[in-house]
């Protein structure tokens, strides 16, 4: 092992410590161990501005702030407001039936929007129900983000990884649904009872509060109607471009920027409401990340890991396939999903293209293992981030410790689950 190897190994697993403990802002962790990267030589200018294997992903980082964009300016109609109130007059103010409303609304638009977009959606709404019941909004945001997840591994679109996964086997939009939705289906309603049995005791219901909430009328938070329909009008443009992605081509990134451009272009905002919401300290974190990340790739850290664990399993896909799947939630776990299922994609296929028709389950192994193995931890996956900023932003601080001892054990359960999936789907008939 080189020299370069260990420092960069060593500045990985510095930033990942201070990550965990909390005791440095997350966002200059990522920051100065990108810095310590390239003065290592880890990586350049090249590695991180052009390479799609060791590079940012500018495709997250500015389908992010395509949505922010438009989140924000939507959020200016007073619709978040409309949303809370009817959803918890809906449920009559209990908090774990709102929950599970919420749960099962995020993992369905996650399936057709990207787990990003949707948390971007979901969360405000959250925000003003807890406001309203005066409730911590803190286990219904963790609940969420975890339900993207699983939702969003669902389809093509429905988690970045997938995006990854589909171009580099070729899948459709089909393939995932066939093969993904029968699992994820069984994986929601087993994460609702974990939901029951994680966060019940804090789940607290206030009659009082509750009262003043079935007297309010949603339709009077509505507070600029014109608003309201440009922005919903551009809203379903956007998430109509995302799942036609494979019929015009166009990136969600760009699709995203189109859209928030021409949100701004016939709304006309100030540039101080369309900017405001936009979470600018975790666009910078996810930069850092992306690069801190890369470092590793580029030296080839994270390729030999892929290629022993590939190598120990020869033809055996099975166990192959069980290696990649809890090897994958391991390692998204630790480093964020999407420049982890690009890097071992291609030691994939070629073990596909090795193996034939006996080895295409190595895919959904992959799918599954990235996008479960997200919940892992609070970086695992970029909606854990998106939400984690957001909840620090309205003064609701999420840590890193209290988000991965519920991440640990959802992944656990549901990762387990996809093993006996798994073997009955694709081994079983010898």
């Amino acid at each position: 092992m080189s020299i370069q190897v260990i420092l960069a190994l060593a500045v990985f697993v510095g930033a990942y410590i201070l990550i965990a403990t909390e005791k440095v802002p997350r966002v200059t962790v990522a920051l100065v161990a990108a810095a310590l990267m390239i003065i290592i030589g880890a990586t350049d200018e090249r590695g991180i501005f052009f390479s799609q294997d060791s590079g940012i992903d500018w495709n997250v980082i500015f389908l992010l702030l395509g949505m922010m964009i438009i989140v924000g300016i939507l959020q200016q109609s007073g619709v978040f407001e409309f949303l809370a109130i009817w959803a918890a007059k809906r449920a009559k103010g209990r908090p774990f039936v709102i929950m599970v409303m919420l749960v099962v609304i995020t993992a369905v638009l996650s399936a057709f929007l990207d787990n990003v977009t949707t948390v971007l959606l979901i969360a405000p709404v959250t925000l003003l129900i807890c406001d309203r019941l005066n409730v911590s909004p803190v286990p219904f945001l963790i609940a969420e983000v975890m339900a993207s997840n699983i939702g969003g591994a669902a389809t093509l679109i429905g988690d970045p990884p997938n995006i990854i996964i589909a171009s580099r086997a070729g899948l459709t939009f089909n393939d995932f649904i066939v093969n993904m939705v029968p699992i994820i289906a069984i994986l929601l309603v087993v994460f609702i009872g974990l939901c029951w049995l994680m966060f019940r005791k804090q789940l607290s219901f206030d009659p009082t509060m509750v009262a003043r909430v079935m007297a309010l009328n949603e339709r009077e938070t509505i507070r600029d109607k014109i608003l309201l329909i440009k922005s919903l009008g551009v809203l379903v443009l956007v998430v109509t471009g995302f799942i036609l992605h494979s019929v015009i081509h166009l990136e969600p990134a760009i699709v995203a920027l189109l859209g928030a451009g021409l949100l701004v272009l016939i709304t006309r905002l100030e540039n101080r409401k369309i900017f405001a919401d936009v979470e600018w300290q975790t666009l910078l974190f996810f930069a850092g990340l992306f690069i801190m990340v890369g470092g590793l790739v580029s030296l080839g850290v994270i390729e030999a890991v892929g290629q022993a664990a590939i190598e120990a399993v020869g033809d055996n896909f099975f166990a192959a396939a069980a290696g990649l799947l809890l090897g994958s939630a391991i390692f998204s776990g630790i480093i964020d999903n999407i420049p982890y299922v690009a890097t071992l994609a291609p030691l994939v296929n070629d073990l596909v293209q090795a193996g034939g028709p006996a080895a295409e389950p190595l895919w959904w192994a992959l799918a599954l293992g990235s996008d479960l193995g997200g919940n892992a931890t609070a970086v695992g996956a970029s909606a854990n981030v998106v939400v984690l900023g957001i909840a620090m932003r309205n003064g609701h601080p999420i840590s890193f410790w209290t988000f991965t001892k519920y991440g640990l054990i959802v992944t656990a359960v549901t990762v387990t689950l996809c093993l006996p999936y798994l073997w009955l789907r694709y081994f079983a008939g010898g």
